[in-house]
């Protein structure tokens, strides 16, 4: 969740947190942020058992339904960068020669991609 905040950008919130609520309230704030979170858990466990019960015993197919693979940002890499399970498409020659298959290597995605200075 927070990939992109790094430990400076933390400091700086605490402190601006600090300034804004004062040392008084801050603590209280803390805790009272702490409880919400923990409310919140407790209510996404329940109606998460909640959907397995109740749709668990109709479709089984659904018990095991993992949602954090549709999660947008990751619904959206798996699209554009995961590996296709078809083959290259097939080209069909619209005269007597056809066109030849086009061969694909699998790219090693250690190495980085190719580039070329004349198409960007």
């Amino acid at each position: 969740m927070f990939d992109s905040i790094g430990w400076g950008e933390i400091i700086v919130l605490a402190l601006a947190a600090l300034f804004i609520f004062g040392p008084e309230r801050l603590p209280g704030l803390a805790k009272d942020a702490a409880a919400g979170l923990k409310r919140v858990r407790t209510v996404v466990t329940g109606i998460r058992e909640q959907v397995n019960e109740s749709l668990g015993d109709d479709l089984p197919e659904l018990r095991d339904l993992d949602l954090r693979k549709y999660h947008p940002r990751t619904f959206l890499r798996d699209q554009l960068l995961g590996d296709d399970d078809e083959g290259p498409p097939v080209q069909r020659g619209s005269g007597a020669t056809a066109a030849a298959p086009v061969v694909t290597r699998p790219r090693d995605h250690a190495a980085p991609p190719p580039f070329d200075r004349d198409a960007t």
